[in-house]
């Protein structure tokens, strides 16, 4: 019988086992991983814990190791990932590991690489993914309540999650087996919710956590944004910061889950970002605090291959402006700056661990949290909470000059060898370069004819049907088609006037076909799904054919019981402008036909795309709604990540190979307020935002591991009638790297020397420009040591310039695949304005 059920029996066996497993965990006899009030312990010793998230199906098993290895270079000693249950159980008891969803594999690259993992088994996800990765099946288990104290539910939880935690021992995954994975999650983000369920949610919080204990996995559980975690279970914290937050016991270590490094695109939302600056300043405060643990969500978001993105309307693109952006390729500055912070953290680490800090304040919105150990090490954090002003503060009988909004680190509380303020790592501005194929691509069409006729694959019911109830979520479409009868007399037909056509949707897009000709178009958002359809339409006297395309969009993946939402024409729909005024069609006849013809015939397939004749591209209808276009095309040289840039193409879907890229959605323009954004002040997800006017998501990642040499077969399903000729594919790869350094910045190669007692005074950093292997350096785009002005791509010069700085460059960097140039006046022929503080910028070409 498994322990869980036993623990059923009443809540003395639940504290019982709870104080034999938390006592075991904290005396460290037997628990190879275990906590204490500082940190998780591992074999006996505190760790402080660098994490980040990456997601294995949002990216594919050939990208793994070097995301891995990227990951590994920046600092982390851990990856953190979900399990998606509906990526592994499709089908009721029917499992599948393979491909994206190879999970052994992703842990054991992790552990090739020296690294430890935290599996978030759930299994509840939310992530922005279809159903917050519950498989839809579960929606018609009888009698089930998602994510409350509701025995169908929690019986299929338990199962799922046995079956993850005994493939993990199976394997020897477990760190108290030898493997890598250190700590597990149950349940996420559970606590918002409990509150609104009451006694139902906290009992099932209860159960959650006593099945997962039950389970026997030999490392520590946590539960995040849940402050009522019982023992041994450890609550933690999301969000932008988390430097507030405090364990509900204090034999507890203080972890942040989930360290958010930007924020997820939305299809009509402009594109969000974070400043790296503020970043580091959150995970340097956090750490000041007593924090031991941080994970940043993501530090590879990925891309939401296929139908898997939720919300609804989560774009294809999972970047969230992580330090390894969508393709895998690193994010300067944002890796680097917090590279360099990892490393100037783990310098502290021995004094971090020992005891509580003692906080001095140095000002109105200064303080210095001061760690010893018994040893006699040392490390202080100096931080300047103030977003608008530098301060110069006393510290241990020595001055300290703190920008705004910014935490100095001394790791032997002397010296400074990192400010989050002060960004030394290189910049990055990437670029999306067209694969030439000579005058691009021949395309083929295939008209998919709108549905307005009833075939054997419809079906006919009185009234209007909900929609994922009826498709299942096996397709995005479902079709809604009914006749409307008009009389000769009536008016409109003379006047002219058109009758309206009103139809109210719960969402998520929605196409009427009029007589076969699209009549219009309505969608919704992420924040209201539901749309509302009224137009004026061109009818004629007799049987008029109206068909509605319904499109989903995702599947909503966050919410109370987001099981009960709906999706599809659940009405009223009628006409108006008749001689009878208004007439309801909401329970006439309609007749439904689940997905497009495309689909059935699987035309984004090689098979598939040879069942048609396809039309050749000099006989294409120009911008034709509802039409499949296909093209071949070989595979570019080079190991460049690719895309295909759609931006000339409305909505639709697109697969290379049979394998599906994802939902496109050029024509959905991103509505907001972009403008310059300033790293100091409090971050939030409307704060730094870019592509406003622009398509919110214009370019969709084709894995490389995806194409064959040659006769790729490329295929787009297009909704609303966008243009196929202005598809091309782009390879992503750097346009410039740029360094923006102070003088007198700290370094922690100058601390080093300092501390090794080789150099007695600071020394001066250097400006470091690197460029991609197999690259150099091949011009100079700007370069100025004095005062410039701007960011990477747009520096220019400021009111002190030193004239040579263009000639120091020159000699320093071209034909060199990375080179250091010294701040220092000397190497650009002197001081160009003596007694105000200097800073060099430089902009250079790679090819």
């Amino acid at each position: 019988m498994p322990l869980g059920k036993t623990m059923g029996s009443g809540p003395v066996m639940w504290k019982l086992l709870a104080t034999a497993v938390f006592c075991s965990w904290l005396s460290c006899c037997t628990a190879s991983v275990s906590y204490d009030s500082k940190a998780i312990v591992i074999n006996g010793q505190r760790r402080i814990l660098i994490s980040g998230s990456i997601h294995y199906p949002r990216s594919t098993p050939e990208m793994w190791p070097d995301l891995i290895q990227k990951a590994k270079e920046g600092g982390l000693d851990v990856i953190q990932t979900y399990v998606f249950w509906n990526g592994h159980e499709p089908q009721p008891g029917k499992y599948y590991f393979g491909g994206r969803y190879d999970l052994v594999k992703f842990i054991k690259l992790v552990k090739q690489a020296g690294l430890y993992v935290h599996l978030r088994i759930g299994p509840y996800a939310c992530a922005e993914w279809n159903f917050g990765g519950f498989p839809v099946w579960l929606k018609y288990v009888p009698g089930i309540s998602f994510r409350t104290n509701n025995g169908p539910f929690k019986a299929a939880m338990q199962k799922f999650s046995k079956k993850i935690v005994d493939m993990m021992k199976a394997e020897g995954l477990y760190e108290s087996q030898g493997g890598p994975i250190i700590l597990s999650q149950i349940e996420n983000e559970y606590g918002p919710l409990e509150s609104e369920l009451g006694a139902a949610g906290r009992a099932y919080a209860r159960w959650a956590a006593q099945m997962a204990v039950g389970l026997g996995t030999g490392v520590p559980w946590v539960m995040c944004k849940q402050d009522d975690a019982p023992d041994p279970v450890i609550n933690t914290c999301n969000g932008f910061y988390c430097d507030y937050f405090s364990p509900n016991k204090a034999y507890k270590p203080k972890m942040w889950t989930e360290a958010w490094t930007g924020w997820f695109t939305e299809f009509g939302g402009p594109v969000p970002y974070r400043p790296a600056e503020d970043l580091a300043f959150s995970v340097a405060r956090f750490i000041q605090k007593g924090g031991s643990f941080i994970n940043y969500y993501m530090y590879h978001g990925g891309t939401n291959f296929g139908r898997t993105s939720g919300g609804p309307f989560i774009a294809t693109s999972y970047d969230y402006d992580a330090p390894l952006d969508e393709y895998g390729l690193l994010r300067e500055p944002k890796w680097g700056h917090l590279k360099d912070l990892h490393r100037a953290i783990k310098l502290c680490e021995p004094a971090l661990l020992s005891g509580d800090p003692n906080v001095i304040h140095l000002g109105n919105y200064q303080e210095a949290h001061v760690f010893k150990s018994k040893s006699g090490t040392c490390a202080a954090f100096l931080a300047n909470y103030n977003s608008r002003s530098f301060a110069k503060v006393a510290f241990e009988n020595m001055h300290y000059n703190l920008p705004p909004w910014s935490i100095s680190i001394l790791p032997d509380c002397k010296h400074t060898v990192y400010n989050t303020a002060r960004v030394g790592a290189q910049s990055a501005v990437m670029k999306m370069t067209p694969v030439v194929y000579g005058t691009g691509f021949s395309w083929q069409s295939f008209n998919e004819e709108p549905a307005a006729s009833y075939d054997d694959n419809s079906f006919t019911m009185v009234g209007l049907l909900e929609q994922i109830n009826t498709t299942r979520d096996a397709t995005d479409y479902l079709w809604y088609m009914t006749d409307i009868k008009i009389g000769h007399n009536e008016q409109f037909l003379r006047s002219g006037k058109y009758p309206v056509l009103t139809v109210f949707s719960a969402g998520h897009a929605l196409h009427v076909f009029v007589n076969g000709q699209l009549s219009g178009t309505a969608y919704g958002s992420l924040e209201n799904p539901k749309l509302t359809y009224s137009e004026g339409v061109n009818l004629r006297a007799g049987v008029n054919k109206i068909a509605l395309l319904s499109i989903a969009v995702g599947l909503p993946n966050v919410g109370p019981h987001f099981e009960t939402w709906n999706a599809g024409v659940l009405g009223p729909v009628s006409l108006s402008g008749l001689n009878e005024g208004r007439r309801d069609l909401s329970w006439q006849k309609w007749s439904y036909k689940i997905g497009l013809k495309g689909e059935a015939l699987n035309l984004d397939s090689i098979s598939g795309s040879s069942s048609v004749e396809w039309v050749e591209g000099s006989l294409m209808a120009q911008k034709q709604p509802l039409t499949w276009y296909k093209t071949t095309f070989n595979a570019p040289a080079g190991d460049e990540p690719l895309a295909l840039d759609m931006n000339s193409m409305g909505k639709g879907q697109v697969w290379i190979n049979g394998q599906s890229v994802g939902r496109y959605w050029p024509a959905y323009k991103a509505s907001g307020a972009c403008g310059a954004c300033n790293y100091a002040g409090y971050f939030n997800e409307k704060k730094c935002l870019s592509n406003c006017g622009e398509a919110s998501q214009r370019w969709y990642h084709v894995p490389r591991s995806w194409l064959r040499p040659r006769g790729n077969l490329l295929v787009a399903f297009e909704e609303l009638g966008g243009n196929p000729y202005g598809i091309s594919l782009v390879k992503r790869e750097v346009a410039s790297v740029c360094s923006d350094i102070f003088e007198w910045q700290p370094t922690l190669v100058n601390w080093q020397l300092q501390a090794s007692g080789k150099v007695n005074k600071p020394l001066r950093p250097k400006a470091h420009l690197q460029c991609a292997p197999g690259q150099k350096i091949s011009s100079i785009k700007f370069a100025s040591f004095g005062t410039p002005e701007g960011v990477c791509g747009s520096f220019r010069e400021g009111a002190c310039h030193a004239h040579h700085s263009y000639d120091v460059f020159q000699k320093y960097c071209i034909g060199q695949q990375s080179c250091s140039v010294p701040v220092v006046p000397e190497a650009f022929g002197g001081d160009p304005c003596p007694n105000v503080m200097k800073k060099l910028s430089a902009e250079v070409i790679c090819s």
